[in-house]
């Protein structure tokens, strides 16, 4: 039973007691075996469900990058806690469309809602053997169909018009909808994966395959497989998802994980690949925020500064220099200028302006901003692989004794340290982008991949004592201090130099040249080039 790559939406659960593989588990020839069981119980069915919506005049917010402020979040996690929201809707995408979320998502100041991946997905093996699940969903099994399990309405259809229902509500609230997409592979993991839909239409077509050894994978991303976007059908699958996402689901613009692996021509990254020019020449496609994650895993893979024009990207290497600048390190002051004027070093000479920058401190991969300030080491445990799991953070602080601690001097320092993170974030040129709960202080006890907790680790915890409260009314003033003043959102680079007026239209002045841009000490006094490059951080720093 194979599932229909153009399937809208799916009924049912994945069975792993079904026979979903090929071959026979645990035969003596491996994957080189057949099992020709019926799976077809096992496997979610496609369902037919009619097209029609009535959007009322749905018109998208269309916010310039320039003025954007994106909130990563996940559908089930922001609502799941939330005594605001019925019951029933809590942890849907009807919770998320509930007028409770959208007050607080429009009091706080955001502009955008950047959703983790709602593209049906499946649940990993080896994790439900455990009691867990693939909570963030970066495991797609089908490219067009919302996942019925953030849907209070079941499975037989209504998932599409309860996800349509949720754009509309978001667009009213003047709240642009960007979906977190992985076409970069599938759930079918490698050569000894389950078959499930693309692998057993044409395994050939749909996955990279090693030249000389075609039964394996090249594996790009780290799952066991890699899309096979050079082929025309899978560029057109994908093309085809992207433009019904966008036509019939009226989303706003997407973040593409591990981006770099769609733009593989051969081994090697191409920035001009077949995949960007086709989008490029969209009519639909090029009107809409595009975002890439610009590395994947394999070799030469971390591009960040190479995508072309139209994308903008996550800045790995400003979170890398916001997170060393605020522990501390040294010889960081250079790097920090770069970063906080919209990394020009990174984006001008091609062209692109500071909103190709999208800037994180801290996103759904890694401790939260609390646990950021909290932690010296991760705390994974609860995810079964020996605290072996996640990256291992050489960027976090530890403002006194690691973890929770009801010192008041420490929590002090700490509280401190996140405003001073959120400032940095929001004051850049640039599209900062707010990981959901930083600004409640939420944490996950240390986990920084809690990719499997379905549970209270990931969830927003709404009961807000009073640091949460102030916390939360300091991140509304800094977004509100962004919006109100031009230079802290410019649509071009500072040059550093006395220009003319009409050169900036963001700074009106009196026909007389102005200041680009000047850095000063404390005492009022010009930076000089020593205090630039000294290794050590000035004392008045």
């Amino acid at each position: 039973m194979l599932i229909d790559p153009y399937a809208k939406a799916l009924a049912g659960a994945f069975d792993w007691k079904a026979p979903l593989f090929a071959h026979r588990l645990g035969d003596a020839a491996g994957d080189l075996s057949r099992d020709d069981r019926d799976d077809a119980a096992g496997v979610p069915k496609s369902v037919v469900s009619t097209p029609h919506f009535d959007w009322e005049n749905d018109r998208p917010p269309k916010t310039p990058l320039h003025q954007t402020v994106i909130y990563e979040v996940h559908v089930k996690g922001f609502t799941k806690r939330n005594p605001g929201i019925p019951e029933p809707l809590r942890g849907t995408y009807a919770g998320l469309a509930h007028p409770c979320s959208l007050e607080y998502l429009k009091s706080l100041g955001i502009t955008a809602v950047e959703l983790m991946p709602v593209h049906h997905f499946l649940d990993d093996k080896h994790l439900v053997d455990r009691g867990l699940c693939n909570y963030w969903g970066y495991n797609t099994i089908n490219f067009f169909s919302p996942d019925a399990r953030y849907s209070s309405t079941g499975d037989r259809g209504d998932q599409v018009g309860e996800f349509k229902n949720m754009v509309k509500a978001l667009h009213k609230a003047g709240l642009e909808v960007i979906l977190d997409v992985v076409y970069n592979h599938t759930a079918e993991g490698n050569h000894l994966g389950p078959t499930l839909s693309f692998r057993g239409i044409d395994n050939a077509v749909y996955y990279r395959l090693v030249n000389d050894q075609p039964r394996y994978y090249m594996d790009y991303t780290g799952t066991g497989n890699t899309l096979n976007v050079r082929h025309p059908q899978v560029l057109k699958l994908i093309m085809d998802s992207l433009r019904y996402w966008v036509v019939e689901m009226h989303l706003d613009g997407f973040r593409f994980d591990l981006a770099a692996a769609l733009a593989r021509e051969l081994h090697d990254v191409d920035r001009l690949s077949a995949f960007f020019d086709v989008i490029y020449q969209d009519p639909v496609l090029s009107e809409v925020k595009l975002i890439a994650e610009p590395w994947d895993v394999g070799e030469g893979g971390y591009q960040v500064g190479n995508f072309p024009a139209l994308w903008a990207e996550w800045n790995g290497k400003y979170r890398d220099s916001v997170r060393r600048y605020w522990k501390g390190d040294e010889g960081q002051l250079a790097e920090l200028g770069y970063r906080l004027t919209g990394s020009s070093d990174l984006y001008q000479q091609d062209g692109r302006r500071p909103t190709a920058s999208v800037n994180l401190v801290t996103a759904h991969d890694g401790f939260t901003l609390r646990d950021l300030v909290s932690y010296n080491q991760k705390h994974n445990e609860a995810n079964g692989e020996n605290n072996q799991d996640g990256c291992n953070d050489n960027h976090s602080s530890n403002y006194g004794a690691e973890g929770e601690t009801g010192d008041p001097r420490i929590l002090e320092v700490r509280d401190r340290q996140v405003r001073n993170f959120l400032a940095v974030l929001l004051f850049s040129q640039g599209v900062p982008m707010v990981c959901a709960g930083d600004e409640i202080g939420r944490t996950q006890r240390g986990n920084n991949n809690a990719y499997a907790q379905d549970n209270g680790i990931s969830w927003l915890d709404w009961n807000l004592d009073q640091r949460r409260q102030e916390l939360l009314a300091f991140t509304r003033r800094v977004i509100a201090i962004r919006a109100e003043h031009a230079n802290l959102h410019r649509r071009r680079f500072f040059h550093g130099r006395p220009i003319a007026p009409e050169e900036t239209p963001e700074q009106p002045g009196n026909g007389e040249p102005v200041q680009d841009l000047t850095w000063l000490r404390p005492d009022g006094k010009e930076m000089t080039d020593q205090e630039w490059t000294a290794e050590s951080v000035p004392v008045w720093a």
